[in-house]
């Protein structure tokens, strides 16, 4: 995931996940180590498209609906994938075999975080850096690949868990048929729970 990434994930999840719609650009800088000007280098295309705000001392969050839209079409999932594998063993039970460390995403995380799934699905994401453990449980093998692993950045890895940003910006960009009834029930969740 690219730097300025970060800071459009931050703006979201402090909207979607704490309820705050104000931030610093020198509170990000800080927080992400990044330097102020990729701080605003990242917000300038968001000041352009009215989605923020930028004030003197404190900056304002306008439309996160258009910033998670914004931030799934620049996002490049493929180039977080570290390795893939195909497994006869069906989606619950490869979920089930994953190592402890691994985050979920995708299809997963949205089966574990709501207890539901909108659709039935058969290919799962995770996040790790196990990529020895996870080959030695799946070894390479022949076959369309129904596991990815997805590298993490070091914040996600920190945090342990994704976000509802992160994840539909995660659902938005995988080529699976159900991906968007995944993508649809999300968005309406985080509606839901900000109250719009």
């Amino acid at each position: 995931m690219k730097k300025i990434e970060f800071v459009w994930r931050e703006l979201l999840d402090r909207v979607i996940e704490k309820g705050e719609n104000t931030f610093t650009i020198s509170e990000i800088a800080q927080r992400y180590a990044l330097s102020t000007s990729v701080v605003d280098y990242a917000l300038s295309p968001l000041k352009a498209l009215n989605i923020v705000k930028i004030g003197k001392f404190s900056s304002q969050i306008v439309d996160w609906e258009r910033l998670l839209f914004f931030w799934a079409t620049k996002r490049n999932l493929k180039k977080d994938i570290i390795y893939s594998t195909y497994s006869d063993l069906d989606t619950l039970q490869r979920e089930a075999y994953m190592p402890e460390k691994v985050i979920p995403t995708a299809y997963t995380a949205f089966r574990l975080i709501f207890k539901y799934t909108p659709s039935d699905y058969d290919t799962i994401y995770f996040y790790s850096t196990e990529i020895e453990l996870i080959k030695k449980r799946f070894p390479p093998k022949k076959g369309d690949p129904n596991i990815f692993i997805l590298q993490p950045d070091k914040f996600l890895e920190r945090k342990g868990e994704i976000g509802l940003a992160q994840l539909f910006v995660d659902l938005w960009n995988l080529p699976e048929w159900y991906s968007k009834d995944f993508q649809d029930a999300l968005l309406l969740k985080i509606k839901e729970k900000l109250g719009t």
